[in-house]
């Protein structure tokens, strides 16, 4: 079988960029935090700190106790996306990146002499001395080789980090039975635990499952794309529409009080609406969440006619928000998710429907914001947060600065 891919991960992504440009924390235990303070958590943990047990969620005052020696430094997510692009270009260089996955995760497709072995290791290394080079020494990457972009991530991440491993069909299926369930991609907690319902709790058993077994277990066809990636076979990618777009925001300490909370929402509710406006869709549904700092949580949810109008979703959720009880629970971050989206072209109008009216409204405040910076024209409830709910980076998705950014 031959060998079509090639899978590149940055390890430890952000921490890693963070010992690039402060060359005194390199090789020394570093975590990055949304804010500095200690009733956050971690959103990401170079390996001086993860050999320590400081991973990604955990909470600062436990880093602390599991490594006293350990750095804190705030995210920059507009520079995060910088050395993305970067890094894309130099990747790009080498070979041609098929695929961004995600802002620390790319896939490309191996081509002619490159599909042999030792000419595939050849461009690994060619791949990770560009990026030292060019973009920084302490930029470090796992890659995989493999028949597949699937068995490429699972051979990146079995060695980590600044690791190269070649999964090719001598190595199928024994290389793979060591690895748990959920080690790999697709496998979340509650499909490990249908699988394990169906009598698969190994990944040898998962291996050895026909495509029929594998269809019954996962309830749809995805059992038998399953099935032959971890044969080596190519999968078409299946088409996707994004099916929500959402913000969320460690509220610093200042911003730990009920209306500050709210100013905090409508200014995630304006970005979200701005965001949903240049992917031309509509949303259906709204829901916000609210965490406090005792750990409880609370939350509402509204259905909506379908719209992508600011003021419509700031009324909804000025509406969802005096459901927001006045008990004394401090909030420590809030969320903002519209979903059920569709296509703006498949929006039909209400005689009753303002939303409509509003759209020259919307493109002139996009418009002027665009070209002047945020906040150039905003909504009053927001006043008093917005300097804050910047720019953030989810797994999936890589922040456009134009629309997103903090300038």
């Amino acid at each position: 079988m031959t060998l079509r891919a090639l899978y590149v991960d940055f390890n430890s992504y952000f921490a890693s960029v963070e010992q690039e440009l402060l060359p005194e924390l390199r090789g020394k235990p570093t975590a990055v935090l949304p804010v500095l303070a200690d009733t956050t958590c971690c959103i990401a943990a170079s390996y001086e700190a993860k050999n320590f047990g400081v991973k990604t969620g955990t909470p600062v005052r436990e880093a602390k106790r599991l490594c006293p020696a350990i750095n804190f430094v705030e995210a920059r997510p507009a520079i995060y996306i910088e050395y993305h692009h970067k890094l894309v270009e130099a990747v790009e260089s080498c070979t041609h990146v098929e695929t961004v996955c995600s802002i620390d995760e790319m896939a490309c497709e191996l081509t002619g002499s490159q599909q042999q072995r030792s000419r595939a290791l050849d461009l690994a290394k060619i791949i990770k001395r560009k990026i030292y080079s060019t973009v920084g020494e302490a930029l470090r990457c796992s890659i995989g080789i493999a028949p597949n972009t699937f068995l490429a991530k699972v051979a990146c991440d079995m060695q980590k980090p600044d690791g190269c491993v070649v999964i090719d069909d001598a190595d199928l299926p024994d290389c793979l039975y060591h690895l748990e369930l959920r080690d790999l991609c697709g496998i979340g907690r509650n499909m490990e635990r249908r699988l394990n319902e169906h009598g698969i709790d190994s990944v040898q058993k998962l291996c050895s499952a026909n495509k029929q077994q594998l269809r019954i277990a996962w309830g749809s066809i995805e059992g038998e794309r399953m099935y032959s990636r971890l044969r080596g076979e190519i999968v078409p990618t299946l088409p996707s529409l994004r099916g929500s777009v959402g913000h969320s925001h460690v509220l610093p300490p200042e911003l730990r009080s009920r209306d500050a909370a709210y100013s905090v929402l409508h200014r995630l509710t304006q970005k979200a609406a701005m965001r949903l406006r240049s992917y031309k869709r509509i949303t259906g549904a709204m829901h916000i969440k609210v965490k406090h700092i005792n750990g409880d949580s609370w939350e509402n949810q509204a259905r909506l006619d379908p719209t992508q109008d600011t003021l419509q979703l700031l009324n909804a959720l000025a509406t969802m928000w005096k459901k927001y009880p006045k008990a004394k629970a401090v909030p420590l971050s809030v969320a903002i998710t519209l979903s059920d989206l569709d296509e703006q072209t498949n929006q039909s109008w209400s005689l009753f429907d303002t939303g409509k009216s509003h759209d020259k409204l919307n493109a002139i405040i996009d418009s002027l914001n665009l070209r002047y910076g945020k906040n150039t024209v905003y909504f009053g409830g927001a006043h008093f947060a917005l300097n804050s709910a910047p720019m953030r980076i989810a797994f999936n998705h890589i922040p456009d600065p134009v629309i997103e950014g903090d300038e």
